[in-house]
């Protein structure tokens, strides 16, 4: 079965071979490879937003929509030219190409000797080809970005990936993130999708890595790969041991290019590949078409998770770091942080809880100050219907637990925000957003509503 993205690369390969065998002038080429590329971003930028809608729909209907766009890609590989490979996304068995998720023996063990990925040197596969001849599509950062929740919750993972994310200086929450949301969509537990090489749990692990980096973080005594806990710090400590190992290869001359990208394209196709394409694997089209676009997806989206940074300890003077004559505002702020990644709903939320997948605004602001209270306070459901709660107070007087009000129209304000103190705010911002920590907005007003 074919997946539109790899279809899409296919045809842009088969195209550019066309144009490089069609006789025409330099410049002439040039145009031309540039328009191939630009078709064939569009196209997946297109497959990328059909993926997302699918997403949203009721759970029933998201398996007939799968299988209907896999049918529909199908019927488009069956017209590339005979000659072209179409890569099969997540499902690649070259002896030399990457495996979805963490292979068996892809990583460097604890002690910096590099162990070989699924293939020895003996045993590669040699490609006549050279390199020049596996076209390699860039994707735009638009085209490639994943949705933030993709069926997952995002909010569940956030505690481990801060815990993991400061494991090593090497490896950073945002990056975790953004790397979770490739593997598995942030998806867990025993129903979440296994890879079709048997990779396991929300990190992907194959069995015999997990023997290895399995981590108990529950004292259960046994360490769980569909648990998010286990899996994300597992995934830390690999990341950050080949992280150490790619830094120490640079240094004795063996690779070559950044230090992360490589870590990350170890992740997916082995510390081996790595090793031997002296840097970024590269000459087979398992390399090409799924671990460089891996690389390339996760870069661009790690920026996406950087408010993670900001809801570490030292950053925030959070709920644990309130004095204790504030502890109302403890409390509002302690509520809000456990969503933290939920995804922004228009409509979502009230005083009971998140609803239809998340909160908007003042969703969050009602359930927290509710919840903080006991129940004893029941904020109005509108940031314009909440800005007339309490007393006006000058942002320089503000509290940690205050409630922020913007986006000024005639009706008054159209967003509200907690405010966490030190110029920064945790917020449900927008559509396409998640539950966030952020600096204050311009032109925001406070208001003391206990």
């Amino acid at each position: 079965m074919s997946d539109p993205i790899s279809v899409i690369a296919t045809i842009v390969a088969s195209t550019t071979s066309v144009v490089d065998n069609s006789g025409l002038g330099h410049d002439a080429k040039t145009w031309a490879h540039a328009a191939v590329r630009s078709g064939g971003d569009t196209a997946e930028s297109l497959a990328v937003q059909l993926g997302n809608a699918v997403v949203q729909l009721p759970e029933p209907a998201q398996q007939a929509a799968r299988q209907s766009i896999a049918a529909a890609s199908d019927r488009i590989a069956s017209l590339a030219p005979s000659n072209v490979v179409i890569p099969q996304a997540n499902t690649a068995t070259s002896p030399t190409g990457p495996r979805p998720g963490i292979g068996d023996t892809r990583v460097p063990s604890q002690q910096g000797s590099a162990q070989a990925d699924r293939s020895s040197s003996s045993g590669d596969t040699q490609y006549a080809a050279g390199l020049e001849d596996f076209a390699f599509v860039p994707v735009s950062p638009a085209a490639i970005a994943p949705p933030l929740t993709a069926g997952g919750e995002v909010a569940t993972f956030v505690p481990w990936l801060e815990k993991a994310g400061r494991l090593c200086p090497g490896i950073k929450a945002p990056t975790l993130a953004a790397l979770y949301a490739a593997e598995n969509g942030f998806r867990y537990g025993p129903t979440a999708p296994v890879s079709p090489a048997g990779a396991l749990g929300p990190g992907q692990f194959m069995p015999t890595t997990w023997a290895v980096y399995g981590k108990d973080v529950h004292g259960t005594g046994i360490p769980d790969v569909f648990d998010v806990g286990d899996s994300v710090i597992a995934s830390g400590h690999l990341l950050c041991d080949t992280y150490q190992q790619i830094q120490q290869w640079k240094l004795s001359g063996l690779v070559t290019g950044d230090t992360l990208d490589l870590t990350i394209a170890a992740y997916n196709a082995g510390a081996g590949a790595v090793l031997r394409s002296g840097g970024m694997p590269s000459g087979s089209p398992d390399y090409e078409y799924q671990t460089k676009p891996y690389v390339a997806r996760i870069r661009a989206t790690e920026g996406q998770y950087d408010w993670l940074l900001s809801a570490e300890d030292e950053l925030l003077p959070a709920a644990q770091n309130l004095p204790l004559g504030e502890d109302i505002g403890r409390r509002i702020i302690e509520q809000a942080l456990r969503y933290l990644g939920l995804p922004y709903v228009w409509g979502g939320g009230s005083s009971a809880g998140p609803s239809m997948g998340g909160f908007d605004c003042s969703g969050l602001t009602s359930f927290a100050v509710h919840a903080a209270t006991g129940g004893a306070m029941t904020l109005p459901r509108t940031s314009q219907a909440q800005w007339h709660i309490g007393t006006e107070i000058p942002l320089s007087a503000a509290a940690p637990g205050d409630l922020l009000f913007g986006n000024w129209g005639q009706d008054g304000p159209g967003h509200v925000a907690i405010y966490l103190g030190n110029g920064r705010m945790i917020q449900a911002p927008t559509t396409g957003d998640v539950v966030r920590i952020s600096p204050i907005m311009s032109g925001m007003r406070v208001r003391r509503v206990i």
